[in-house]
């Protein structure tokens, strides 16, 4: 039976490469534009780092992805998730018309297989995003609808509230059917319809068997839970080692039960680390209740993360995606008003974390748009940016593999002073020498004071910013120090 703070006694069975995984999340239409796209030919698209908030596409594509892999391997990445990739007439292509079809501007089907193949030569991998909960009014059994009325034998895929159906109403009037937030253009599909059910598993079981190594699945608490149980079924069945994800941004029990997800995107990690780490400079202009901008003390940052890994077994917590930011939220560096020791205050943090980091693509560029779609920039290839941000995450990846492989993946978290924390890992590495070791992680998020750290004398092995261990030891403002401390047995 559930515990009230955790699940300690359920035994999920996620893929072990997780354990190893950075991921790196790609919006394709501004990610990259390779120039090698057929179907791009004599089209007409917004000027390539345009204001996203404008309508239209930018261009990028999958082939632009697979030439950037080689700067994906010096950043440290070795697993990618893109958002959708199916047919869709948005940018962001939520509006999926076409499920078994990569859409064209991306470079269709083949550009993913080449993509695919081009990832797992250098053992990195593929997870892709699952929208199954609604569609774009382009979808074929919609089409149907609209062409048929209540003549389509298709009218159970979807809750038809009444008809004629209309799909573009004007304000005020009723679009006749279920969508998603109540936006027409996104039609909600009817699971109580068992051809829906099986469509989606097919779909599901399509891309694994073309080779994908995840789906991150699109609001699945808006689809039956009974349908996850089935998916993950089929879908372990066919691959155990592909790693499902879901979006629920708050607590997520019911969801990580090992009958549904393996682990969810962790957006209580992302918003927690950024409002202890912003201090006092928050922007809070972005709104929602599952990913609350507000000024956090240190105890208080303490509490939500014993609290969100309490809730979770330990394998559980070693699958989850944890990301400071998205293309549904804005940038860690927006959140942060600009501050880049900030930023990697939280990206440390975000690191030393169990589960897989997930850096938001052009954070290493120090992009930062705001509330969606102003985060969903173009990748200012050829400007010459900062790459100080890129070094540091390389250094953060480095770190992770040394602790983790080492060591363990969990630290016992604690405040330390008003402004900072302390992280401890222990592990007897049975050493000749017969030393306990502990790895201690020492944050001050101050941007004036020094922290003092009297109980720690060793040198760091990775250090942000300043520490002074003269006769009175401290941390500097806004730095950061990893220590291994060993004592004789």
């Amino acid at each position: 039976m559930q515990s009230e703070m955790g699940q300690k006694d359920l035994v999920v069975n996620s893929p072990a490469w997780i354990a190893n995984a950075i991921v790196y999340q790609i919006f394709p239409d501004r990610f990259r534009r390779s120039g090698r796209v057929e179907a791009q030919n004599h089209l007409v698209f917004k000027g390539w780092g345009s204001d996203p908030i404008e309508q239209g596409f930018h261009g990028g594509d999958l082939y632009g992805v697979l030439d950037s892999l080689d700067y994906l391997e010096r950043l440290g990445i070795n697993c990618i998730y893109l958002t959708p990739v199916f047919s869709s007439a948005s940018n962001h292509r939520y509006h999926t018309y076409d499920y078994f079809h990569v859409d064209p501007l991306l470079g269709g089907n083949q550009a993913l297989d080449a993509l695919i193949d081009g990832l797992h030569s250098r053992g990195m991998r593929i997870v892709l995003d699952g929208v199954f909960n609604h569609c774009g009014r382009g979808f074929w059994a919609f089409h149907h609808l609209l062409e048929n009325g209540e003549d389509s034998p298709y009218k159970d895929w979807f809750c038809i509230e009444k008809w004629p159906l209309c799909p573009y109403p004007k304000r005020g009037q009723s679009s006749g059917y279920s969508c998603w937030w109540n936006n027409p253009a996104l039609p909600k599909f009817n699971y109580q319809h068992p051809p829906v059910r099986d469509y989606f598993l097919s779909v599901g079981l399509y891309w694994i068997e073309r080779g994908i190594d995840g789906w991150r699945l699109d609001v699945p608490n808006e689809v039956p839970q009974d349908f996850w149980v089935e998916f993950r079924q089929k879908v372990k069945r066919k691959n155990p080692e592909v790693w499902i994800i879901g979006e629920i941004w708050g607590d997520a029990r019911s969801w990580l039960d090992g009958n549904h997800f393996d682990g969810v995107m962790n957006y209580r990690i992302g918003w927690s680390s950024l409002c202890w780490a912003a201090d006092k400079s928050l922007n809070k202009n972005y709104v929602n209740p599952f990913y609350p901008l507000r000024k956090l003390k240190s105890e208080q940052f303490i509490d939500i993360l014993r609290i969100t890994l309490g809730w979770y077994s330990t394998e559980v917590n070693r699958s989850q995606l944890n990301l400071l930011d998205s293309h549904d939220v804005p940038r860690a560096l927006n959140t942060l008003m600009g501050d880049i020791s900030a930023l990697k205050i939280a990206l440390l943090f975000l690191f030393l974390q169990p589960g897989a980091p997930c850096i938001y693509y052009g954070t290493e560029a120090a992009l930062s748009g705001g509330i969606e779609p102003s985060c969903r920039e173009s990748f200012p290839w050829g400007k010459d940016f900062d790459k100080g941000l890129t070094l540091f995450i390389r250094s953060l990846v480095d770190l992770r593999k040394q602790l983790f492989s080492c060591y363990g993946d969990t630290f016992e978290w604690d405040t330390f002073g008003e402004d900072g924390i302390v992280g401890k890992m222990n592990l007897d590495l049975e050493s000749p020498s017969k030393k306990d070791y502990s790895v201690v992680a020492l944050i001050n998020r101050s941007r004036k004071s020094w922290l003092p750290i009297i109980d720690y004398s060793t040198d760091p092995f990775f250090l942000i910013g300043q520490i002074d261990l003269s006769q009175d030891k401290r941390l500097g403002p806004q730095s950061a120090a990893v220590i291994l401390l060993s004592t004789p047995s």
